[in-house]
């Protein structure tokens, strides 16, 4: 774990641009950006393609469900960024304010991988359609100087590339205007599915191709903190971009199917070419297209790789691509990280290879930007108040659409984009970053434990017995072996409480909280899952019994108590008390004694002296069982040590133990001894020296007349032990039958 961050707060709503605000429109900043990017290189060089594989309505069905999905997502997008100031980095700045910084960084990382090499995929078709007219270039040379070429003027002249667009914009409406006043080359063979006689690609390998086509969306929602009212923009310029591509998409197939068979369709990367009424303005369309959507993903994976790198997500040796220049605040680290990324997927990848798999990661960026929006407005909290109001329903079903069209393209590149999500979301996690903003995930856990603590019993189940603890270490420095013992005992899985006892006077309700505060951040360093509660109290005897009282919420309390023992004779008497106390209150005890020089030794060895399967045996044996099973006990050896009067009754306990320990399942050892005329104390002191935790059962209060003087000589009898766990079951739970 890296502890160097977790006193770290992130920096990214406290960047200079996020502050100053952007200066573009709706149709400047969103709509154009969009639809360019959506009208691009698959278009031009790859939509032949796709009908020509599989036919007339598999192309228009491939269309409607990839806008299906981008349109609920638009969805999505409009109702987080009417509810919040959309700042830069776009899907990732959403996503992590929603859904936490881990969860924002495990797909934001992605995210920028696929803006990346997005820009390779249209550099390579901007090359392929050049190499097209002028078969003597070399396709991967002019793709490299292409992506370069871009990079610059994304570099020295953004405005610049962001003001052509709307040239770029002219000429893509030529030629379309051009393609459909065109006419047919050839007699076509397409059916409604496919061409007739021959083998096509498979469907989901043909969506797999097109769908980056419908992914220009985040074009404009990457240049988020550009826009001067991206709640407003976002929006509407999403979803104008959407309809006007799609009204397209719907249309090419019709024309292109008319126009040429599908073989020529296949091949033939530029046949809108020969189709148009001026062939040449395709290729106007196409260039432009091209080199403006790489300019529009160069400008916008830098963005979203300084909103990573200002959020403090990136290592620390990367923060510098956080840095910005100009009074735009240009990201050029970033830029020419970028321009690498490009480069090496241009030198060796192809338009098929890359779209797949720019569609797993459009996809998963997709899929949890609805998860973030369906959950917010599922939850229903007050903080999340959109102007585009949204059903959950909506969000989640476009949740579950990316989720299952990824399975359909290919599931083992599904479930490696999942596993390559998840590991940055631990390498996250581990980090313990900080941020300053809340996010949805406190409201999960809320929703979650209402709907749990109403449906639990508040009688115990045997059955379904664990131990919920309320450990009593005062600073957990000071006792951290309690700490320790609790942690092994519960393996992070039963509810632990560690509580302190202040005896100050008059300390603010505050002051309270800001070390309950430094408690559980210190627990969650050191691995250790647990709750803090810090209260006052004269003394610490009377605060224990303070939280038996009161600790709790409904029919989730503390079921045992362990603490301590006390090494002050003058304080043996409230102490007993203290003990009643709790035994009257129906929690069991764990009174730890511990021999401060050895602590518990190689833990190797725990002796259970054992009386019988009444409550005090059975609890015994369920808390050596689960120490055993924990990381620090796996290698021990539980004894069970039974103490009789003969070696006859030594035979009958022998084998009625042999069948406890084997119903029991525990791998425990049996251990019979005579005590041959010996004390207790003698046999004890003997038998158990080797060992390196002793469970020994105490005395029921109402049992006991003089509880002070008896607990007294406990102490005294086993003062030389190791350390020694002294156990008191209270609990009306028969733990006889956990055993079973």
């Amino acid at each position: 774990m890296n502890q160097s961050n977790s006193q770290q707060s992130t920096a990214g709503d406290k960047n200079a641009r996020g502050q100053r605000g952007g200066t573009l429109g709706t149709f400047g900043g969103v709509f154009t950006p969009s639809i360019l990017t959506i009208l691009g290189v698959i278009m031009y060089l790859r939509f032949g393609w796709v009908v020509g594989n599989v036919g007339l309505l598999g192309s228009l069905l491939i269309v409607t469900l990839s806008t299906g999905i981008t349109f609920l997502t638009a969805l999505s997008i409009a109702a987080i960024a009417t509810d919040q100031h959309v700042k830069i980095g776009g899907a990732y700045y959403m996503i992590s304010r929603s859904l936490g910084i881990e969860t924002g960084g495990a797909v934001g990382i992605p995210l920028f991988l696929a803006q990346g090499l997005s820009v390779a995929l249209y550099t390579l078709g901007f090359a392929e359609s050049l190499v097209g007219v002028f078969p003597m270039l070399n396709e991967t040379a002019v793709g490299v100087i292409v992506t370069i070429l871009v990079a610059v003027l994304a570099l020295t002249s953004a405005r610049i590339a962001i003001r052509a667009q709307y040239i770029i914009m002219t000429a893509i409406a030529l030629s379309l205007i051009s393609l459909v006043f065109g006419k047919p080359i050839e007699p076509s063979d397409i059916e409604m599915w496919g061409a007739r006689g021959r083998v096509s690609e498979p469907f989901w390998t043909v969506f797999a191709v097109f769908f980056p086509a419908v992914t220009g969306i985040m074009a404009g929602v990457n240049m988020s903190g550009d826009l001067k009212d991206p709640g407003k923009s976002l929006p509407r310029g999403t979803f104008y971009a959407i309809g006007a591509g799609y009204l397209v998409y719907m249309l090419l197939p019709i024309i292109l199917a008319g126009r040429a068979d599908a073989v020529t369709l296949i091949e033939d990367s530029l046949i809108m070419r020969k189709m148009a009424f001026w062939g040449d303005a395709i290729l106007l369309g196409v260039w432009g297209a091209t080199l403006s959507s790489a300019v529009g993903s160069i400008l916008g994976a830098p963005r979203v790789l300084q909103a990573l790198a200002r959020d403090r997500v990136l290592p620390r040796y990367l923060r510098w691509l956080g840095k910005g220049s100009g009074e735009d605040d240009t990201p050029r680290a970033g830029t020419l990280l970028t321009l690498g990324l490009a480069l090496l997927a241009v030198y060796f990848g192809n338009l098929n290879f890359i779209a797949p798999l720019l569609t797993m990661f459009f996809l998963t960026t997709y899929g949890v930007l609805n998860i973030a929006a369906g959950l917010e407005r599922f939850l229903g909290s007050p903080s999340f108040r959109p102007k585009f109001k949204v059903h959950w329903f909506w969000s989640l079903l476009g949740a579950v659409g990316c989720i299952a069209v990824m399975f359909l393209v290919n599931a083992v590149a599904t479930i490696a984009a999942i596993i390559i999500v998840f590991l940055i979301f631990i390498w996250l996690e581990r980090r313990n970053l900080k941020s300053s903003w809340g996010d949805v995930r406190r409201g999960i856990w809320m929703s979650t434990a209402q709907f749990s603590l109403q449906r639990i019993s508040s009688t115990a189940d045997a059955k379904n017995w664990r131990p919920h603890l309320l450990v009593m270490s005062g600073a957990p420095t000071s006792r951290w072996h309690l700490i320790d013992l609790a942690t092994s005992i519960t393996h992070n899985k039963g509810l632990m409480t560690v509580s302190t006892v202040l005896q100050t006077p008059n300390i603010s309700t505050k002051r309270q909280q800001e070390l309950e505060t430094k408690i559980r951040d210190y627990l969650h360093q050191q691995g250790v899952h647990g709750l803090a509660r810090v209260i006052t109290a004269d003394n610490p005897f009377q605060g224990v019994e303070q939280m038996v009282d009161v600790y709790g919420l409904g029919p989730l309390v503390p079921n045992t108590v362990m603490v301590g023992d006390t090494k002050n004779p003058d304080h043996y008497e409230r102490f007993a008390q203290m003990i009643t106390h709790i035994y009257a209150s129906n929690r069991n005890l764990l009174v730890v004694h511990d021999q401060e020089e050895v602590g518990f030794g190689d833990h190797q060895r725990i002796d259970i002296w054992w009386s019988g399967m009444k409550q005090n045996g059975a609890l015994m044996m369920v808390l050596a069982y689960l120490l055993r099973t924990s990381i620090n006990w796996r290698n021990a050896d539980i004894h069970m040590k039974m103490i009789v009067e003969s070696d006859k009754a030594a035979e009958s306990a022998s084998q009625n133990l042999k069948y406890i320990t084997s119903n029991m399942r525990t791998g425990a050892m049996r251990d019979v001894i005579v005590n041959r005329d010996r004390s207790f104390r003698e046999i004890i002191r003997e038998s158990s020296q080797g060992a390196d935790l002793v469970f020994l059962g105490m005395a029921h209060p109402p049992k006991v007349d003089d509880y002070v003087k008896y607990y007294r000589n406990l102490r005294s009898w086993t003062e030389e032990l190791p350390s020694t766990v002294f156990v008191l079951a209270a609990e009306e739970v028969s733990f006889g039958k956990v055993l079973q």
